[in-house]
């Protein structure tokens, strides 16, 4: 076991059942992996969909698959030291289910329900506390990861795999599975008030966000751009109670309600899912559609259709624009004045991120040019692309021009000499030589930029 497995130790009958059911688990998946002789490409098949953007030709589709649907299960939590060690397929549902009535909750909640904690270090996952603490990833303290030759390595910010650590964060599942983390949690209470600041200005809009993250005087900050005339900063603290609550998950849409309210109250677990029908491209559409299946159709249901029906449902040829962009803050009004000029798409969702660690999977170059301390992720979901102009591609280079980033989560088009200007080659080559030598999860550009 690891130094932190140890001193946490299983605290209960049941913690110690977990942890021995959880060695059983990987000593199966151990064993699958050094009998292999294959170097084909190899694929997980998990409990929960994936929460990428579908593809039509995604290469996941034909590659051989390792079962790891059965690490999804808590293992422990420590009130006290208000750690938790979980398997990475626990989805964040279940794992708020379990901390919040002990008064806890993750640092950071992705905003669909079954985004996994294992996803959300791959996939780089985030939220409205993000302006204080960064990224889920930042706020893990230990991994388990498992080498494609089938070696179980213990990876932390300071032992002799720290970069196999860090380098898990935004791979995509190319440098190991992933089976057991370790992560902080922060204390919760059961409701949020969220209050809706209106701006008519960009400069107003900008000027709120920098005023509360200087002072950090709320517990979630994002936002709603609904024009370039309506910006609605949402800001909210934990509350032992509520005079009021709403909930998102049928028939209101959340964005819309910061157009038409000043201040909200919604219990904490609904907060946190507030988006799960989508962010700002809800489904179904329609009110009668919300009205007749709404109840049944989250994030997860409409990501498995688009997968199961992606032949007649998507397209690689003009796909929609679903994309997070990362801009410094100091860059903010400059990007926003050219994209509603060039874009014109709305609405936004914007979601300060701060720079808590300089990523070791991004190229040291990125890093040189930026001073900034605050990123913005502005997020842009359901986009139609028009006439013959590749959007993807013409956000690519205008992000490239402003030091800003996108993640890679959809349809990615750098030719891969570019790619690895932007992404460290040389430290995923040093991490990939270890864990994935003959590249049977595949390479990052391979994976997320090849179609």
């Amino acid at each position: 076991m690891s130094p932190v497995m140890d001193s946490l130790g299983p605290t209960t009958p049941m913690g110690a059942a977990r942890n021995a059911g959880h060695l059983r688990k990987v000593a199966r998946i151990v064993e699958q992996l050094r009998a292999r002789k294959s170097t084909a490409p190899l694929s997980r098949q998990k409990r929960v969909v994936s929460h990428q953007v579908p593809k039509v030709h995604d290469k996941k589709y034909t590659d051989e698959k390792i079962d790891v649907r059965d690490l999804d299960e808590v293992i422990e939590i420590d009130p006290e030291r208000r750690l938790c060690i979980a398997e990475p397929g626990v989805p964040f549902c279940r794992l708020v289910d379990a901390t919040l009535p002990l008064g806890l909750v993750p640092i950071v909640v992705p905003e669909l329900k079954t985004i996994t904690i294992g996803g959300a270090v791959a996939g780089c996952s985030i939220e409205s506390m993000s302006y204080i603490y960064g990224g889920f990833h930042d706020t893990c303290l230990e991994y388990e990861v498992i080498t494609a030759k089938g070696e179980l390595l213990t990876c932390t910010p300071d032992n002799e795999h720290s970069l196999i650590f860090q380098m898990m964060h935004g791979s995509f599942g190319t440098v190991g599975i992933l089976s057991r983390l370790v992560f902080r949690l922060i204390p919760a209470k059961p409701f949020v008030h969220l209050r809706h600041e209106t701006h008519t200005s960009m400069d107003g809009y900008l000027a709120s966000i920098w005023s509360h993250y200087e002072r950090r005087d709320v517990d979630f900050m994002d936002g709603i751009i609904h024009s370039p005339s309506r910006l609605v900063l949402c800001v909210g603290e934990f509350v032992d109670s509520a005079p009021y609550t709403n909930r998102y998950d049928w028939l209101k849409i959340y964005y819309q309600s910061t157009a038409k309210r000043s201040e909200d109250y919604l219990k904490t677990p609904h907060y946190f899912y507030r988006y799960d029908k989508g962010v700002t491209n809800v489904h179904p559409k329609s009110f009668l559609g919300r009205l007749l299946f709404g109840r049944f159709l989250g994030s997860s249901e409409i990501l498995r259709l688009a997968e199961k029906f992606r032949w007649f449902l998507l397209s690689d040829e003009r796909p929609d624009v679903t994309v997070d962009t990362f801009l410094p803050f100091s860059r903010l009004k400059e990007f926003l004045e050219w994209y509603a000029r060039d874009f014109g798409h709305f609405p936004l969702w914007v979601v300060p991120y701060a720079r808590v660690h300089d990523y070791e999977w991004i190229n040291d170059s990125f890093w040189a040019k930026l001073d900034d301390r605050l990123m913005i992720d502005i997020a842009i979901y359901g986009m139609k692309q028009r006439g013959d102009t590749n959007y993807y591609r013409l956000m690519e280079e205008k992000l490239k021009a402003l030091n800003g980033i996108k993640t890679l989560i959809s349809y990615n088009y750098y030719q891969e000499a570019e790619f690895w200007t932007i992404f460290n080659r040389r430290n995923y080559d040093i991490v990939k030589a270890i864990s994935d030598p003959d590249n049977i999860f595949r390479n990052l550009y391979e994976k997320t930029c090849l179609r």
